[in-house]
């Protein structure tokens, strides 16, 4: 009779290993997300450092991922409470993480102004085409005919507009020392040198940097895993270009 191994899950140093398994529901894309962002925060040696700041949403699920100050903020406010500190207490990693809905709708205009200002911190965006703790309804980045709990006939482009693109609008408003990329859960070790450049452009003091990360909600999107895997590596990069936008003197990732 032979004893099966168990190995034992690699978590970042930087994870609060207490709190795992994590809150998110199974296959969502955000446990990923965040293990890509402590592996990038680990290998540049700055927990102590760090502030996290997450939104409301299913992002809040986050607050406690970490062994470094944390706080959570009212939906949509993540970005100006993350500026605030920074602008206190410059010497900090300050990071904003927050869902499509927190970035793109109820705090866009703050995502709009600290990017045209060139604020100095991180922010980290997980893109999943859909609103995930209130059910799945239509998010500004609901692709073209997407059925949610609000669009069940698909989405209509020409009744909602086209899905928000946003690394492409920061990159436009933001100066040449801002770093802007889209990278995807589906190549973690693609999203965590992102996440490694993202972080190092503010501990060098450049400017503002942005990751939309594309991500996966199989609960809401009623999809098996072979389903989830192939809209989020097919489907969504179709619309959602994985890349780097805006790289500060630096070769870009492909």
């Amino acid at each position: 009779m032979t004893t099966a191994t168990v190995l034992e899950p690699k978590m970042p140093k930087s994870w609060r290993q207490e709190t795992k398994p994590h809150k998110f529901c199974p296959g969502c894309g955000h446990g990923d997300i965040l293990k890509a962002l402590g592996t990038a925060i680990d290998e540049l040696g700055i927990q102590d450092r760090v502030v996290f700041g997450c939104d409301i949403g299913c992002s809040l699920l986050s607050w406690d991922f970490f062994n470094c100050d944390a706080i959570q903020t009212h939906h949509g406010r993540t970005t100006p409470v993350m500026t605030g500190i920074k602008r206190a207490r410059p010497e900090l990693i300050c990071i904003a993480y927050m869902g499509d809905g927190g970035g793109y709708a109820i705090g866009a205009q703050h995502l709009v102004n600290a990017a045209s200002r060139n604020e100095k911190l991180t922010v980290i965006l997980a893109n999943n085409a859909q609103y995930g703790m209130t059910g799945g309804q239509m998010a500004p980045t609901s692709l073209p005919g997407m059925k949610t709990e609000t669009s069940p006939y698909g989405r209509d482009v020409d009744a909602t507009g086209n899905p928000t693109l946003g690394p492409e609008m920061v990159a436009a408003i933001t100066p040449a020392s801002a770093y802007v990329a889209r990278g995807t859960m589906a190549n973690i070790p693609q999203l965590t040198r992102m996440m490694k450049k993202a972080l190092q452009n503010q501990i060098d003091g450049n400017g503002f940097s942005f990751v939309e990360a594309l991500s996966a909600c199989p609960t809401n999107w009623r999809m098996n895993a072979a389903k989830t895997w192939e809209f989020v590596e097919k489907e969504m990069t179709k619309y959602f270009k994985v890349g780097e936008l805006k790289v500060p003197a630096a070769k870009q990732e492909g």
